[in-house]
């Protein structure tokens, strides 16, 4: 039965705040758009993660703040509620499953709330959608679209996508460039990083091993991503490998990033959010999976590009392993450069990076 009983013309869709999620949810504003092409559709991020989606044609208005620091200013944040009350929304999505995002909707009259059932809100929502009896053993971006079919929009086969403007594939290849790379390069990214804990990521030997093996191919160029926090972790990996090899750790914008993902031939990273933008982009995979679950969380669409050893212990979302980290341990360095290679040596993955370039 569909729920709502008028088609809305100002929806608000409260997105989720890690970039990963975020990412995973950027199907919800298409399947919206398609549904409804002429109501308004404002996305409500999180200020950093506004970026990611500020060029989705899908959406009209991006609404960005920053997360209120202490009780008192979640509850009571005026740069919040104040938009929300003069936006006049008469359908509020809630992809995140806070209790304050609720509080947020409710005391900015927006009407029309919908949000799963989680952290006793429900009186909040007009809706409160209980979770997907399959919860744990299907992937979070269905999750995000079930939340849609109590308004009538069937579950669909939307992938997550992320869009990088003509301008900005441009200054990348002159960033590029300046280090001495071009298109005839074979350009390779490694993201050795992960926000959640060290449980997520590969050991930092290995990935200074994965690049000395590919540097034996003289026309490969690697470039290495990171967040600030990750700086050192990079710094450390990148000591004694050769000049063409670019360590671009902290020194990029969420923009750029996005751009440079792009360019990049294959990506090797951990679960993280990268890892994210790099298939929303369609940018071949190699991602190494231990704590986490790639049913849940990995890379949509492209289970053949997880490595992920499924021991007893995992996935287990610990942010550090309590024990003798055999998830990572078991993924060996000769198979991560397969991987890579496969990717390389295949030619549908270089028509698709062909047509992305053009």
């Amino acid at each position: 039965m569909i729920w709502l009983k008028q088609n809305p013309r100002n929806i608000i869709v409260r997105m989720p705040n890690w970039l990963g999620d975020l990412v995973m949810a950027t199907p919800v504003l298409a399947d919206l758009r398609r549904h409804w092409p002429s109501a308004k559709l404002t996305a409500m991020c999180q200020a950093r993660g506004g970026q990611l989606i500020e060029n989705d044609p899908h959406i009209d208005e991006l609404f960005e703040f920053r997360k209120p620091s202490g009780w008192i200013h979640r509850v009571h944040n005026s740069d919040i509620l104040m938009p929300l009350r003069h936006g006049d929304y008469d359908l509020g999505i809630l992809l995140t499953n806070s209790l304050s995002s609720a509080w947020w909707f409710w005391r900015g009259h927006v009407k029309n709330r919908i949000g799963y059932a989680k952290n006793g809100r429900s009186f909040l929502l007009n809706k409160a959608v209980p979770f997907p009896e399959k919860l744990e053993s299907q992937h979070l971006v269905i999750t995000y679209k079930n939340l849609l079919e109590p308004l009538g929009i069937p579950l669909s086969d939307t992938p997550p996508k992320l869009y990088v403007t003509a301008e900005e594939r441009e200054a990348v290849k002159e960033l590029l460039l300046r280090y001495g790379i071009t298109e005839q390069h074979t350009l390779i990214g490694i993201n050795p990083g992960a926000a959640y804990g060290s449980a997520k990521c590969w050991l930092p030997e290995r990935f200074h091993e994965v690049a000395l093996k590919l540097l034996a191919d003289p026309q490969v160029r690697i470039i290495f991503f990171g967040d600030p926090s990750g700086a050192s972790l990079v710094q450390t990996i990148c000591q004694g490998l050769d000049e063409r090899v670019v360590n671009l750790a902290g020194k990029t914008t969420l923009r750029e990033l996005l751009a440079l993902i792009e360019q990049c031939k294959v990506f090797l990273t951990n679960d993280s959010g990268p890892m994210h933008i790099a298939a929303a982009l369609n940018t071949p995979l190699v991602a190494l999976f231990g704590s986490t679950s790639d049913i849940k969380t990995g890379p949509y669409g492209q289970a053949e590009s997880v490595i992920h050893k499924r021991v007893a212990c995992s996935p287990c979302y610990q942010r550090t392993c309590p024990i003798d980290f055999r998830c990572m341990k078991q993924i060996g360095v000769d198979e991560v450069v397969q991987a890579i290679q496969q990717k390389l040596n295949n030619p549908h993955t270089a028509n698709d990076k062909l047509k992305l370039t053009r």
